[in-house]
């Protein structure tokens, strides 16, 4: 579904970024892969050659501009264009959750929206430039459930979601007549991302709840009792990114299995 397509991936080693990585790579994409973390950025990609598919590595913090403007040059020097461009940063959930509001101070609030919504719109305004010249590409991002219902003790993360998918609709508004879609995922909590895991910490303190009772509670939320796993998450992110996903832009797709209504 993706044969020969040229994509970049932003948060490429972490949880979701590296099983989207995983999945595009499956359908034939060619792969460009950063994040600060280059040695797990490298693990993916590695993983990816060793299964017969294209991947590159390099270290790029989505919030500094200008090594996000080099490495988009480079990818544009070496495969001569941008199709996909797809950003899952995220910061540790530990840094920004756990704390009730009315006790949050500013700076923590606002540390999850200005990470978040900063390094979406970088990585989306520096792609779309790439874009417009050809008249197509697609745009994409994450978010979380937590951008359409209130949710105790995550501090400005909620915010932070909702703000991504107004982005989402804005960017699409502006870039859809030069043919370039923008979409955006919106998953619950899946037990295999590092994000469920800081979300439950809190929570386990505050009441003892184990593991195990941390994702049935978020199950019993959803119409089949369970989470969602990132592979089901990435094979969404894949029909997303493909040519046949054409009429779908500005929008952001419910992955919450029935948990959070449209």
């Amino acid at each position: 579904m993706l044969k020969d397509k040229v994509a970049v991936i932003y948060g490429a080693g972490g949880g979701i970024g590296g099983a989207v990585a995983r999945a595009f790579a499956h359908e034939g994409a060619n792969l460009y892969l950063t994040g600060r973390d280059l040695a797990a950025v490298e693990t993916v990609a590695k993983d990816i050659v060793s299964a017969g598919g294209s991947a590159q590595a390099a270290e790029v913090d989505a919030l500094d501009e200008q090594a996000v403007e080099t490495h988009l040059q480079s990818v544009i020097d070496t495969a001569g264009r941008v199709d996909i461009s797809f950003n899952a940063v995220g910061i540790p959930n530990a840094r920004i959750v756990g704390a009730p509001l009315a006790e949050l101070d500013a700076e923590r609030f606002s540390l999850a929206v200005t990470t978040y919504l900063t390094s979406y719109f970088l990585t989306a305004r520096l792609a779309a430039r790439r874009m417009i010249p050809n008249g197509s590409g697609v745009v994409m991002t994450v978010t979380a459930l937590h951008s359409r219902t209130g949710v105790p003790l995550v501090g400005g993360y909620g915010p932070a979601q909702a703000a991504k998918e107004a982005l989402t609709r804005q960017l699409s508004a502006e870039l859809a007549p030069h043919g370039i879609r923008v979409v955006g995922l919106r998953p619950q909590g899946m037990p295999e991302t590092r994000t469920i895991k800081d979300a439950y910490e809190p929570r386990a303190k505050a009441s003892g709840m184990t593991w195990e009772q941390w994702q049935e509670s978020l199950a019993a939320r959803t119409h089949p009792r369970r989470l969602m796993t990132l592979e089901e998450m990435a094979n969404v992110a894949v029909f997303m990114a493909s040519d046949k996903a054409g009429g779908m832009t500005g929008t952001t797709v419910n992955l919450t299995m029935g948990s959070l209504d449209d």
